[in-house]
């Protein structure tokens, strides 16, 4: 176990071992959140190219928070047999390579679950492992793409936009992986057995789509964009632009606070369509515009304050960690000198935290190695091997 100190685990998952398999995206940022919980994630990146200089951006790769970074050469026996040994160990292992990528480097699922049966082996792809895409390069909006959610967005004069990539990297991918990784582990310490976990976007994104399948199937979902409910065509349901050129949202979807909103903007239901008229909705959102552009985005702001009128300014990356309602609830932390969002959800008993910064790759190779039972003799065989290095940071104590 570890020690006290930087290492000491906190969070309701302390003592629960995952080894990353070092990627990009959607497996990290689920690894980074295990972390948040407690769990003792060890990252397997690449060895860093000789001569290159230092990774400076290291510290603000925030997917790698609350991880340690062993750095191997997976293209070298001796550091596969090192994954395997630290298989043995772990609970848990997630990788986000295209399929058959980990079975060529003789790490696939098969060979994990030789070495420790208990394993639960968790995979994050795009496409899934099958299908005529499963070896097809893609990004969070190409597989938000196949959903059907991506045509939902946008205004319908326009292409849909991309919204970010929480969507599907992280909304479908990430959170289903986790959700699946902490299934199988339960389900594991009943059964003595593990499994593998098939991640996939789109099977992810198409499980949030729930709702709106079932309403496109009664038929209170259009086809067209800027038609629906939360899609922007509901005038009650969209973002306007103030005096200020800021913005507010408006959400008010009930009657009680569709009633309360119309208060607030000065309006009275009587002189307006009914709520729910679509033909009438184009006319509304114009007089709301309207209406909008009259005050600024703070003046709203005071105005809907206490009216259950679900009004709210739309703040910029920046001004978003100055509000009162994020300052009262401590949603950002500031760890290693950098402002870093908290750790989330919440625990009354066993509290999640920043522990560590993110490592440059291979800053903790030794400690690590040694902490998950790897010998002096076999680390330092793998330093001469040069399948494994150890960065010129200093190794965390």
């Amino acid at each position: 176990m570890l020690g006290k100190g930087i290492f000491a685990l906190t969070g309701p998952l302390d003592g629960f071992r995952v080894l990353e398999i070092g990627g990009l995206g959607p497996a990290p940022f689920a690894g980074a959140l295990l972390g948040d919980l407690g769990a003792d994630v060890v990252r397997i990146d690449r060895i860093p190219k000789h001569g290159a200089p230092p990774d400076v951006t290291a510290r603000v790769d925030f997917y790698n928070r609350n991880k340690r970074s062993v750095a191997l050469d997976l293209k070298q026996p001796e550091a596969i047999a090192t994954v395997l040994k630290l298989v043995e160990q772990a609970d848990a292992l997630t990788e986000g390579f295209r399929p058959s990528v980990m079975e060529r480097l003789g790490l696939g699922p098969e060979v994990c679950h030789t070495a420790n049966p208990r394993l639960v082996y968790a995979r994050m792809t795009g496409w899934g492992q099958e299908g005529p895409l499963a070896q097809e390069a893609g990004h969070d909006i190409n597989f938000l793409a196949l959903t059907g959610a991506l045509y939902c967005l946008g205004d319908a004069d326009r292409p849909p936009p991309p919204p970010l990539n929480l969507v599907a990297d992280l909304g479908g991918g990430s959170l289903y992986l986790i959700v699946g990784l902490l299934a199988a582990a339960m389900e594991a310490r009943q059964s003595g057995k593990g499994q593998t976990i098939d991640a996939a976007m789109i099977d992810g994104v198409t499980h949030l789509m729930s709702g709106f399948q079932a309403s496109r199937q009664r038929g209170s979902w259009t086809e067209r964009r800027s038609d629906n409910f939360f899609d922007g065509g509901a005038p009650y349901y969209r973002c306007y632009a103030t005096k200020d050129a800021k913005f507010i949202a408006v959400g008010a979807l009930e009657p009680q606070f569709y009633a309360n909103l119309l208060k607030v903007m000065g309006l009275t239901e009587e002189n307006l369509p009914a709520q729910n008229d679509r033909a009438a909705w184009p006319q509304m959102r114009e007089q709301f515009a309207k209406i909008v552009a009259e005050r600024t985005r703070e003046e709203w702001g005071a105005a809907a304050m206490g009216q259950d009128a679900c009004l709210t300014p739309v703040l910029t990356i920046d001004e978003a960690p100055t509000h009162p309602q994020m300052r009262a609830r401590n949603v950002y932390t500031t760890f290693d000198q950098l402002r870093h969002p908290s750790p989330a959800p919440r625990f009354s008993r066993t509290a999640s935290g920043l522990r560590m910064p993110p490592p440059s790759p291979g800053q903790d190779s030794r400690q690590t190695l040694a902490d998950w039972g790897i010998s002096t003799d076999k680390i330092a065989a793998l330093e001469m091997a040069s399948a494994m290095a150890a960065s010129n940071v200093t190794t965390r104590e």
